[in-house]
């Protein structure tokens, strides 16, 4: 894609998106704060519909143009009504939007480090991109073909237009992210109180401290889902007197929750709960008919999931699927595991559950002393009732049954050897947390709107403050959280940048020295057998690290890995392949590749030369 055409592309794609947001605000009357959010979220179910239904590429374009249309008659419509002269932007909408574009800039500029994106994420968009056509059971490239590809669709949509780079595609999500950040600031009604967006944006902030495993340089979604999940809180609550309006924001929002990934349904379910629990509060409204609203939103919203399950049923019939349930496994009461082997696996999660030492359960701590004193000083100081600690109990039942679901999984559905170590525990874990300090976060914010003397409105500005006193704490505590919330984003941000500086360090960028990135055109797979060469340090070789990222970087799908040459079986282990990639050379290898095909054994690529007269390597350039 030539860089004039690129351009255009990018331009068109932004156009298409702020079409249909200004299509949303002006037709559906959406809440500012609610439809960025909204218009990806449906963006990436509609783009899912079209790669289900085998069109991913002419639905896009499709998608693409519709909101391109609607921005030119927006336009139309504002220069026609002089609309334009009422467009204003808040302080903090001008501080967000800044703020999100040092990220974006960082995110743009950054590439895939994380394991998990060359197991799955990242070539699952990779393999999107290069065929057009979500992958079949056929697709050698993908090892873990149950996972939805929500997310996925929606980083598609922005890469097909915008450009395949890494960097791109940690754009695309990072608009996921900061849309779902953006709908949150929805629970405030009294927009003028500055006070109530810079403590949310604080304690917002705050997430990003139990997200250092899962940080948003990477295409994992564990973090989406919590974020997503506070979203639908924030909806719901903003909506509660409008519950059928709720009803129809939710319904994307939670329909693509679902199809992030498979835990994305408890995730939806949490959310749907509170919807429910606004409406049974309201039961004095047209109890029946938002009821029946209600039914309908989430049966809509569980569409996507139901269409995914089919889909998995009819076209994977006999492929053995990642953390799959059998009904074998739950009647067994073990999940196939010893009672030795579960009491093991029960024994490290109570020991990992409750280690005061991590991150997650100092949060838990951290986030319970802060609700409590603050319900305590709310109610013999300021001599309000707060919901706080409301929402503190509910949030500890969601925990409880959260973990509760985690060991479940860890003994019914997952291997034995990942099980008995608890793999991803640290990112399960961290998805709760951020879940249950969210929540708490939205309430706190909800409540101090609520503990002010005057309502915006009931007097002028300047009069709007119970005594001088009460207004000079007020503009201290705005100082403080703007203070507060910006040193703990300066932070994210270093560490990001921290680890963008120090990329040409990562085995990634080892391998892409040797390789490239290479994409075919035709959806074409290379077919070639490699053979790759490194260090075992840090398990890279043995826990397959290296082979995933030669899988992504080759687009091949015959990858092995070694990480050290046996003498007496060197001819025959090289005969069973097409290439030899060394990533990490050292004098063992150097000598016997010097020895026997009389080649450096520096770093690069060898083909392996099958003749009568026995092998021989050759260097490419």
């Amino acid at each position: 894609m030539s860089g004039v055409i690129h351009m255009i592309m990018v331009a068109a794609l932004l156009c298409s998106l702020t079409g249909y947001m200004m299509f949303t605000r002006e037709k559906l009357k959406l809440q500012a704060e609610f439809a960025p959010v909204f218009v990806c979220a449906s963006i990436a179910c509609i783009v899912y519909f079209c790669g289900l239904a085998g069109f991913l590429l002419p639905g896009s374009a499709a998608v693409l143009v519709v909101g391109i249309i609607l921005l030119f008659f927006f336009l139309l419509s504002m220069i026609k009504n002089r609309s334009y002269k009422s467009f204003r932007l808040s302080l903090f909408q001008v501080g967000f939007a800044v703020g999100s574009l040092f990220f974006f800039q960082l995110l743009l500029t950054s590439r895939l480090i994380h394991y998990d994106n060359f197991s799955h994420w990242a070539i699952v968009v990779k393999q999107m991109l290069s065929t057009n056509a979500f992958p079949d059971a056929a697709s050698a490239l993908i090892d873990f073909k149950n996972y939805p590809l929500g997310s996925s669709s929606f980083i598609y949509f922005i890469c097909r237009f915008a450009g395949n780079s890494q960097g791109i595609m940690l754009a695309a999500q990072g608009l996921l992210i900061f849309a779902s950040f953006y709908a949150m600031s929805g629970v405030i009604t009294e927009k003028k109180r500055f006070l109530l967006s810079a403590f949310l944006a604080a304690g917002c902030s705050l997430l990003s401290i139990f997200n250092i495993t899962i940080r948003v340089t990477n295409l994992l979604v564990d973090f989406l889902l919590p974020i997503y999940t506070l979203v639908l809180f924030a909806m719901a609550y903003r909506y509660q007197w409008e519950i059928k309006k709720a009803c129809i924001n939710i319904i994307p929002v939670a329909a693509l929750l679902m199809i992030i990934k498979n835990t994305g349904i408890i995730f939806a379910g949490i959310g749907f709960f509170f919807l429910i629990y606004i409406w049974l509060k309201n039961r004095y409204k047209p109890f029946l008919k938002n009821g029946l609203a209600v039914i309908l939103s989430i049966g809509t919203a569980f569409l996507p999931y139901l269409l995914w399950s089919i889909h998995m049923a009819v076209k994977f019939q006999g492929v053995e699927n990642k953390f799959e349930v059998s009904a074998d496994s739950i009647r067994s009461v073990s999940g196939g595991k010893s009672p030795e082997e579960v009491h093991q696996i029960v024994v490290l999660f109570v020991k990992s559950v409750f280690d005061i030492t991590s991150r997650p359960v100092m949060g838990i701590l951290g986030f319970h002393v802060a609700a409590i004193t603050a319900s305590v000083f709310a109610a013999f100081l300021l001599k309000k009732s707060w919901k706080l600690w409301k929402a503190l109990i509910a949030l500890d039942v969601v925990l409880a049954c959260y973990y509760l679901g985690i060991l479940g999984l860890y003994i019914f559905s997952m291997p034995l050897g990942e099980a008995l170590r608890l793999a991803g525990f640290e990112r399960y874990a961290s998805s709760i947390i951020v879940l249950f300090a969210g929540g708490l976060v939205l309430c706190a914010t909800v409540d101090i709107e609520n503990s002010f003397y005057y309502r915006i409105g009931e007097l002028p500005a300047y009069q709007a403050f119970k005594t001088v006193e009460s207004k000079n704490r007020y503009q201290k505590g705005v100082i403080f959280f703007i203070a507060l919330a910006i040193t703990i984003l300066m932070s994210e941000y270093n560490g990001m940048q921290t680890i963008r500086r120090s990329y040409d360090t990562t085995l990634p960028y080892k391998v892409y020295q040797v390789t490239g990135d290479r994409w075919y055109s035709g959806g074409r797979v290379d077919e070639s057998r490699y053979l790759f060469y490194a260090s075992d340090v840090d398990s890279q070789v043995t826990d397959y690290y290296l082979q995933y990222i030669g899988k992504y970087m080759l687009y091949a799908s015959n990858v092995d890995g070694i990480c050290g040459f046996y003498e007496d079986n060197l001819i025959n282990l090289l005969s069973s392949y097409d290439y030899l990639v060394i990533v990490e050379s050292d004098g063992e290898a150097k000598h016997l590749l010097k020895k026997y095909f009389g080649v450096s054994g520096q770093e690069g690529i060898y083909r392996i030369l099958h003749s009568d007269k026995g092998l021989a390597l050759e260097l490419e350039e």
